[in-house]
């Protein structure tokens, strides 16, 4: 049987398993296995040789029980429906494991942002919140980030929300620019969160962090961020990949050294002093612990067998199938999943959204202990119950987080 690779397929039946362990009243699942709404829009955008070009965008709100739609969007040529659906539905499930008021929500714009210019992306950029407007505002629905879009795509978007309704509305977007309504760490927050979840993960099977080594696929916000914090903490980052090739060096790679060459020259590759690896050479390399930080499906029944490390945290969403999860759980590698590991950026982002509507900002250390502190809590809810249920840690992850939603959902009155 060929192994299921539709991220919507996937989620559901994640959900269907863990509503039938919980013991649930069916309409919980009934609720939870499609987003409450999609769109599929389409726009035109003025390119700068005076041509129009029109371009297509999604946007998913999977459930608010908990609070408003909250996700980012991507801006990539591969982006396709099923797959904001299902990131939607992996937002639902992580904001419910971080006790984050929020439901899930995502979007994306079928593009390749690198063959646009600076204004082509602007305008792309406005002419997408134009058409979803409708659908987003600070007390329903709040977009943020995520591949291909920075602090600066956050800006225009949140502009151009405001130029429409008329009034500031900063709490319509997060992940904004530090001197337009952004909050400090906000930029290093999945990364860090991934990280706090590395060491507890580390602490719980009895792995030094001083001296472990590590190895990550992806070196975009995420991965870069991560190699950099996890090297502060002592571990030593071995090899590091991104899209146009990787690099080793069994003695250690300087993640900050190498984040610094790659904003001079877009890549990883010939960093002085390492060796190049493949990106499959980079997944089955010995190591503590693997960062796969890039994008979904990298681990699979084909290499979950050669898999050599002891823990997997997921920077990226839907790195690892659920068949090389299982493959690797019976390995003993203790994988931490997407929906736990990188929950620190939505956390952050809920933190920029409640200074926004306060208009009262915290210091950078207040965020990071906040974060810290709900990362440990959020790690240790999932590890009990992962201990208790002897099942997998994402297994373990969805019975907390529908639970929660389940809850929600009963005493608002969803489930009759």
């Amino acid at each position: 049987m060929t192994e299921e690779l539709n991220p919507l397929k996937i989620v559901a039946k994640q959900m269907k398993e863990a509503c039938d362990e919980l013991d649930l009243n069916p309409g919980v699942y009934e609720i939870l296995k499609e987003p409450q709404q999609f769109i599929e829009v389409s726009f035109p955008v003025l390119m700068d040789d005076g041509y129009v070009k029109t371009f297509k965008g999604f946007r998913a709100q999977h459930n608010n029980a908990l609070g408003p739609y909250k996700g980012g969007i991507r801006f990539h040529p591969d982006v396709y429906g099923d797959e904001v659906k299902a990131l939607s539905t992996w937002m639902t499930v992580k904001c419910a494991i971080m006790k984050v008021p929020y439901g899930g929500g995502k979007g994306g714009v079928v593009v390749d942002p690198r063959e646009l210019s600076q204004g082509e992306l602007q305008r792309l950029t406005r002419s997408f919140i134009e058409q979803i407007a409708p659908m987003i505002g600070p007390e329903k629905d709040i977009p943020a980030p995520d591949v291909n879009t920075n602090a600066q795509v956050m800006a225009w978007m949140t502009d151009e929300f405001s130029r429409l309704r008329g009034y500031p509305a900063l709490g319509v977007v997060t992940g904004k620019p530090l001197n337009y309504g952004g909050a400090l760490g906000r930029n290093e927050a999945t990364s860090r969160g991934c990280v706090f979840t590395a060491v507890e993960g580390a602490n719980k099977i009895g792995l030094d962090l001083e001296g472990a080594t590590v190895a990550i696929q992806g070196f975009g916000n995420v991965g870069s961020h991560a190699g950099i914090i996890i090297e502060e903490l002592g571990a030593k980052v071995i090899a590091i990949s991104d899209v146009y090739g990787g690099i080793y060096n069994p003695d250690g790679l300087s993640a900050k050294k190498v984040a610094e060459q790659v904003e001079e020259t877009g890549s990883v590759v010939d960093f002085p002093g390492s060796e190049p690896i493949n990106n499959d050479d980079l997944l089955e390399l010995e190591c503590d612990i693997l960062i796969p930080a890039a994008i979904e499906n990298q681990l699979t029944s084909k290499n979950a067998d050669r898999i050599k490390t002891k823990i997997v945290v997921e920077g990226a969403n839907g790195p690892t199938t659920p068949e090389a999860d299982r493959i690797l759980t019976e390995k003993g590698v203790l994988v931490i999943p997407d929906i736990l590991a990188n929950a620190g950026g939505v956390t952050v982002s809920y933190f920029e959204w409640v200074q926004n509507n306060y208009g009262f900002y915290w210091t950078e250390e207040e965020t990071n202990e906040r974060l810290r502190d709900m990362m440990i809590d959020a790690f240790n809810d999932v590890y009990d119950m992962h201990e208790e249920k002897q099942i997998r840690m994402r297994d373990a992850a969805y019975l907390v987080a529908i639970q929660r939603i389940a809850d929600a959902m009963e005493i608002r009155g969803w489930l009759g």
